[in-house]
């Protein structure tokens, strides 16, 4: 037997549910926060794995690489390397015996090819007349925003390796 408020071509299941259509493309404020919120706890936990990826995986952020013998550069001698991938290009000067520098070969301004000038002792970038401290890395003069990145390097059995990008010069 059918029920007495209900006609004869509706179904069932609009009585229980009753929605009008105009209102059904309308998102009410439960709807609205409920979405809010989820979509916040998604983000706070991808936020949550990329810090904890980037805290215990250091090592596939930065690999060691060897870039050469520690006697192959003579005093005030540039090399030129890749490091941490193929794509990022370096620039490491003896600067006496036992010291070595590495940089990022991109100037911070708008990514030219710095240089190191031994007339001058600074690394140079010929695009726009811009220079940095060849021990720090710091801008001295032109247009650069910020310091040269600097590699971490480590010398091991006669070996210079790239261990990692010091991430508090930039």
């Amino acid at each position: 037997m059918k029920q007495a408020h209900q006609s004869e071509s509706e179904p069932l299941w609009k009585d229980e549910f009753s929605i009008e259509s105009a209102h059904e493309t309308i998102v009410n404020r439960r709807q609205f926060t409920k979405f809010l919120t989820l979509t916040s706890l998604g983000m706070f936990v991808g936020n949550l794995w990329i810090l904890s990826k980037t805290w215990f995986d250091k090592q596939s952020l930065f690999p060691k690489t060897v870039i050469a013998k520690a006697d192959e550069v003579p005093i005030g001698a540039v090399k030129l390397f890749r490091y941490p991938t193929e794509a990022d290009p370096c620039i490491m000067v003896r600067t006496s015996q036992d010291q070595f520098v590495a940089y990022s070969q991109k100037c911070t301004h708008l990514s030219c090819p710095v240089h190191y000038s031994q007339k001058t002792g600074q690394i140079e970038c010929p695009c726009h007349e811009g220079s940095f401290s060849l021990h720090t890395g710091e801008v001295l003069k032109g247009p650069p925003p910020r310091p040269l990145p600097r590699i971490v390097l480590e010398k091991k059995d006669g070996l210079l390796l790239a261990i990692g990008i010091d991430i508090q010069n930039e």
